[in-house]
Parts: structure tokens; sequence; C-alpha cells
């Protein structure tokens, strides 16, 4: 007798495996403990076998039928359907692990024995964030204009050095792919020329983490005024334009509110700069010395006048910071870059923390408000990693130099 939904669910669990026929090698299977598959016996080749549907109720009784009869159309036509199931399984696993994404962790995981962590956890976020698109692709399947609509993504929310970073790690991924016998070409290589080229700058800036640590060390141990002192500490800090830096007054300045307030010199527009806890108790150690004056760093003519022009990267390089490794203008690169690509922040939050001209979709400028509680917890958050790259305890001299661009 067939079984029925009825005869299914009150089926009774005793001590011993029962099994309920519905007909043409399809079970029922109740096990001592309440569980319950369907099964189907067939015989191949002369010998007797069994294959699995499902469990009840995941699997009901119509879905069981279906499978049941599927596995009885390939025994017709001389399929195992055991067999079958097996090449399947093992068919997909290989796809699972011929896909871009599992062949990028493979050479992921190589190269982050080799890689300074900062720069591991760099590659780690452009995969799972500007090329996340293409995880699930199998790498063969993956072509150029594929790749390119992920970069033009990047492209799109302004940071083009992010997205020839990744065309950059995508060709690294192929070309291990084509290593190991998974792909025969390197579509990266066709977007050459494709991307939109970053604007060259004179301000040069250091922008890898192990870079950046001992550069925050030396600032720290800066031997020179408390007052410049005091500056070279808060421009990491802050990645404010270097002559609002300088020119900073105490009366924009509310230390028990954490914030700066001040007109932006290139846009003109107010501006607000939230301070993190550190960034406080630098200015309230400094306020003793320069508080009774207007500048937070007086010049040393006078009170009356601003810290000079060149003071902080003078003091950089005497500290063997050279003008191609990092200026005073580098801090705002520096800061783009990592709190984008490390810690992943917003780039619209970045942009308005620069003190860019940024504006809504409907073309209009943003004020000085806006998303300031998100600002606020990025200038806490990178305040904070600043303080773990200057405290480590590995230190990876500056081998090379980088520019990059953030105008203004």
């Amino acid at each position: 007798m067939a079984l029925t939904d009825v005869a299914i669910r009150k089926a009774t669990v005793t001590g011993k495996v029962q099994r309920h026929a519905d007909g043409g090698g399809l079970y029922l299977e109740v096990s001592p403990a309440g569980g319950k598959w369907w099964r189907f016996k067939y015989r191949y080749a002369g010998k007797e076998k069994r294959l699995s549907l499902g469990t009840y109720p995941d699997t009901g009784l119509a879905d069981a039928r279906r499978k049941h009869g599927e596995a009885r159309k390939l025994l017709a036509a001389g399929i195992d359907p055991g067999e079958r199931r097996k090449a399947e399984k093992l068919a997909t696993q290989e796809r699972n692990a011929n896909t871009f994404g599992a062949i990028a962790a493979e050479l992921l995981a190589q190269r982050a024995k080799k890689l300074a962590p900062g720069s591991a956890e760099r590659e780690r976020r452009l995969l799972e964030t500007d090329l996340a698109a293409l995880g699930n692709v199998a790498i063969a399947d993956v072509t150029a204009p594929a790749l390119l609509r992920a970069l033009r993504k990047v492209e799109q929310r302004g940071a083009v050095e992010t997205a020839h970073r990744a065309r950059m790690l995508a060709s690294q991924i192929f070309r291990y792919a084509i290593a190991t016998g998974r792909a025969d070409r390197n579509p990266a290589v066709d977007l050459l020329g494709a991307l939109q080229q970053p604007e060259k700058t004179h301000f040069a800036s250091l922008t890898e983490p192990s870079d950046v640590a001992p550069l925050l060390r030396a600032l720290w141990g800066y031997q020179g005024s408390p007052v410049v002192n005091a500056a070279l500490k808060l421009a990491p800090l802050l990645f404010v334009r270097p002559g609002e830096l300088r020119r900073a007054r105490w009366a924009d300045i509310d230390l028990d509110a954490g914030e700066w307030r001040y007109t932006a010199s290139k846009t003109g527009t107010p501006h607000i700069v939230p301070l993190a806890s550190q960034a406080v108790d630098i200015l309230r150690d400094l306020h003793p010395l320069t508080g009774r004056g207007e500048y937070v760093f007086p010049g040393v003519r006078g009170r009356d006048r601003s810290m000079s022009e060149n003071t902080v990267n003078a003091a950089m390089r005497r500290m063997g910071f050279d003008g191609d490794t990092m200026t005073g203008h580098g801090f705002r690169a520096m800061a783009r870059t990592i709190l984008d690509e490390v810690l992943g922040f917003r780039p619209d939050f970045i942009e308005h923390q620069l003190a860019h001209a940024v504006r809504d979709p409907n073309g209009r400028a943003y004020n000085r408000t806006a998303h300031l509680p998100e600002r606020r917890k990025m200038m806490q958050a990178w305040a904070d990693y600043l303080d773990t790259l200057r405290a480590g305890s590995n230190v990876i001299p500056i081998k090379q130099k980088t520019s990059h661009n953030v105008a203004g």
C-alpha cells in the first residue's frame, strides 16, 4: 500500500529501525531516535544498492516520489543513480575549488606568510569588497569586461588608486591560476590603460601601514620644541591641510565637546573636525604653553603670528624623512588610503572629513554637519589605529618612495 502524509506523520518510533514501503523500491526509514529518511532500494549490475533521497519533513512525500522517478529513469537508461550523484558532487567540488574567490584565497594564504599584517589585510579587503562580485565565478569564466565592471565601481567612488591596486591583485590571482593549471589566460592584462589614471602630485606620502609605523614613532619621539612636537603628533591624527593646522586658533577649539570648527581654506566653507580623545589630550597638554595667545601653534617670532609654513616639513627632514618620502600634506593621502582600504570606512565619510566638496545625488553640497556622528567614530577609530601602529614591536625601515594624490 502506498504511503500517505497522514501515515508518515503517525509513523511510530520503536526500538528498531522501521521501514515503510511506498512502492517501486521507495521507502521511508524511521530510526529508533525518530529520524525519518527517504531511501530508494534498487539493483544495478547484479548488486543491491540504496540511494538517499532526503529527510522528512524537509523532503515531503511528493518530492520524494519525484526524486524516485528521476532515479528510476536513470536506471532505465542504464545509468547507476548513485554513481551519477557521486560524479555530480565531485564536479561541484571541482567547480567550487576553481572559482575566482577560492583561488584568490589560496594565493592570499601563501602571500600572508611573507607580507606585513597590514598589507595582507589590505589585499583581503580588496578581495572581499572591490572584487567580491567575481568571488563565485569560475576563474575560466571571468572576462575582461566583467573585471572592468567591478573596477569601474571602485573608480566611481573616487578611489582611483584602489582600482589600480585591485586590478594588479586580480592579475596576480590569474597568474597563479595559470601556474596551477586552472586558467589559460589573464584578462587583467587586457585592462592596461582602461582605468582612469591617478592625478600626479608633488605631495609625497606614506600609505603602507608598515611604513607609517616607524614614521609615527619618529614623530612622537621628536626632541625639539614642545609646540612643534604637538603639531607633529596632531598632523596625522587630524589630517587637515597644513596651513589650516598651523593657523589653528584656540577660539575655534572646544576641548570639552571634542570639536574644532573653522572655515576650510580651499573651499571657503565651514568645517568640523571631531577630535579623538588622543587629540584632546595633546591639546590639553599644549594649552598651558600657548593657550593665552590666539594661535595654537604660535611662531618663534611672536605669539601674534602662527607657526611658519615649513616648520613641520623641516622637522621631518631633521628626523630623516625627505621631501620624496613624506610631507605635511601627505598625511591627508595617508589617512584617505588607509581609512578606505584597511579600516573600510565609507569614502564619502572620508571625503567629508578631508573638507572636499562632496555633493548629494541632487548636486547640492552637503553641510558641515553631514555624517558627523559617523565621522566622530571614524576619527576615534583612526586615532586608535595609529596608536596600534605606533606601539608595534617591529620597526620596519622605509625602503620605497611613493606619491599619492589627495587634491587640496
